[in-house]
């Protein structure tokens, strides 16, 4: 199979948009239950609310050119997954996790981010993810630099209907972007540990391709979002020959998400955590070591696996 194309930009959707001056409901069960309306109160709860995005992107049911001139209909369909979008590099003479940094746009991220533009540190826009960032700090948690390797979800070789976390050489996943899923990400759409046992996983864009997809039609695709199991997701990414991406989220149909069963969480897991392998001890709180404790145990969802800190 060709490689699938690298996140490093915003996708465009599959169908022509248009904006509908309306609160978003993206996100709205998530507000504590405290908020204020939004019209607007005071309070933590309120300021949430109020951030929200105040109007909707709603999709027609018109093709969109850019979807056309990249042959959208020789793509690959796959699972959008809803985290953090991280990239591997070289950095510093070896493998590297970055991050992807955003900001809201005022005066001085304005400023720092001119500055970070001309700094020798800067590639393409990724923020590298130091250990002791303690800003980014919970991503350390999915590499070990010491061994070189991450902590991946995909697909079990043998069983597509079987998913595997398992660690995966930061030399295998050079130059790719993935989505880092966990515990505190999002609000946590995959119901992953929890506080007391966090979970951390990265997934490679495009690791999970959809076989049965309907025509590319927007009543069709509306259809298979509400009533197909394969569809309880955040949205879908094609892969075009090109290198293009286009994707359509749930929002853009006017679905809900979060949504409380996914399909990924409706697929068994095992654990692939042999680490005798490896000269050194890990360390013993780190979740390659947890993991190891239940290796080669088989899971009936994500959110079943509890870890023993």
């Amino acid at each position: 199979m060709r490689r699938l194309g690298s996140v490093q930009r915003k996708m465009p959707c599959v169908f022509v948009t248009e904006v509908k001056e309306e609160p978003s409901t993206k996100r709205e069960h998530q507000v504590p239950r405290c908020a204020a309306p939004w019209s607007g109160r005071s309070g933590a709860a309120g300021r949430y609310r109020a951030a929200l995005q105040p109007f909707k992107v709603l999709a027609t049911e018109t093709i969109s050119h850019k979807a056309l001139d990249a042959d959208i209909y020789s793509a690959i369909p796959t699972e959008k997954v809803d985290g953090t979008c991280c990239y591997i590099t070289n950095y510093k003479g070896q493998p590297y996790l970055w991050a992807r940094l955003d900001r809201k746009p005022n005066k001085l991220a304005e400023k720092r981010f001119k500055n970070f533009l001309h700094s020798k540190q800067n590639s393409k826009g990724w923020v590298p993810v130091e250990k002791n960032n303690k800003q980014y700090c919970w991503h350390s948690s999915v590499v070990n630099y010491e061994f070189e390797v991450a902590l991946v979800l995909k697909h079990h070789p043998d069983d597509p209907g079987l998913l595997e976390i398992s660690a995966v050489p930061l030399s295998d996943l050079l130059e790719q972007t993935l989505e880092l899923i966990g515990t505190n990400i999002n609000g946590n759409p995959y119901g992953l540990g929890s506080k007391k046992h966090p979970l951390h996983l990265l997934i490679p864009h495009g690791a999970f391709q959809i076989r049965n997809l309907p025509t590319l039609k927007h009543n069709d695709l509306l259809s298979w979002f509400e009533g197909c199991r394969e569809g309880k997701i955040e949205g879908i990414v094609w892969h075009c020959n090109d290198g293009c991406l286009i994707k359509v989220h749930r929002h853009h149909l006017g679905l809900c998400w979060p949504i409380p069963d996914t399909y990924m969480n409706s697929k068994p897991v095992i654990i692939n955590m042999n680490l005798n392998k490896y000269d050194h001890a890990f360390d013993t709180k780190s979740l390659f070591n947890l993991l190891s404790k239940i290796d080669n145990q088989k899971f009936a969802r994500l959110r079943d696996i509890i870890l023993d800190v």
